[in-house]
């Protein structure tokens, strides 16, 4: 089932402002955890975790800064 504009929109919101301060809580808190391994080997696992988040929720972004498809044409 395929989300309405209005709903992207509100769940975009709530993902940018409550999700995504909690993710990155939790990310920091594990790269914590790794302090003193190879810092390629950290940078790796960092640009994983930076790009992990936004491939599953690319769909609930998708369009959400164009005008409603969904709005009656104005005049």
């Amino acid at each position: 089932m395929a989300l309405s504009y209005k709903a992207r929109k509100r769940w975009s919101l709530f993902i940018l402002t409550v999700g995504l301060p909690i993710y990155i809580a939790a990310v920091w808190y594990i790269l914590s955890l790794l302090e003193g391994w190879n810092i390629w080997l950290q940078l790796i696992i960092c640009l994983v975790f930076s790009m992990a988040w936004a491939f599953p929720l690319k769909a609930v972004f998708l369009g959400v800064g164009k005008a409603d498809p969904d709005a009656p044409p104005e005049e």
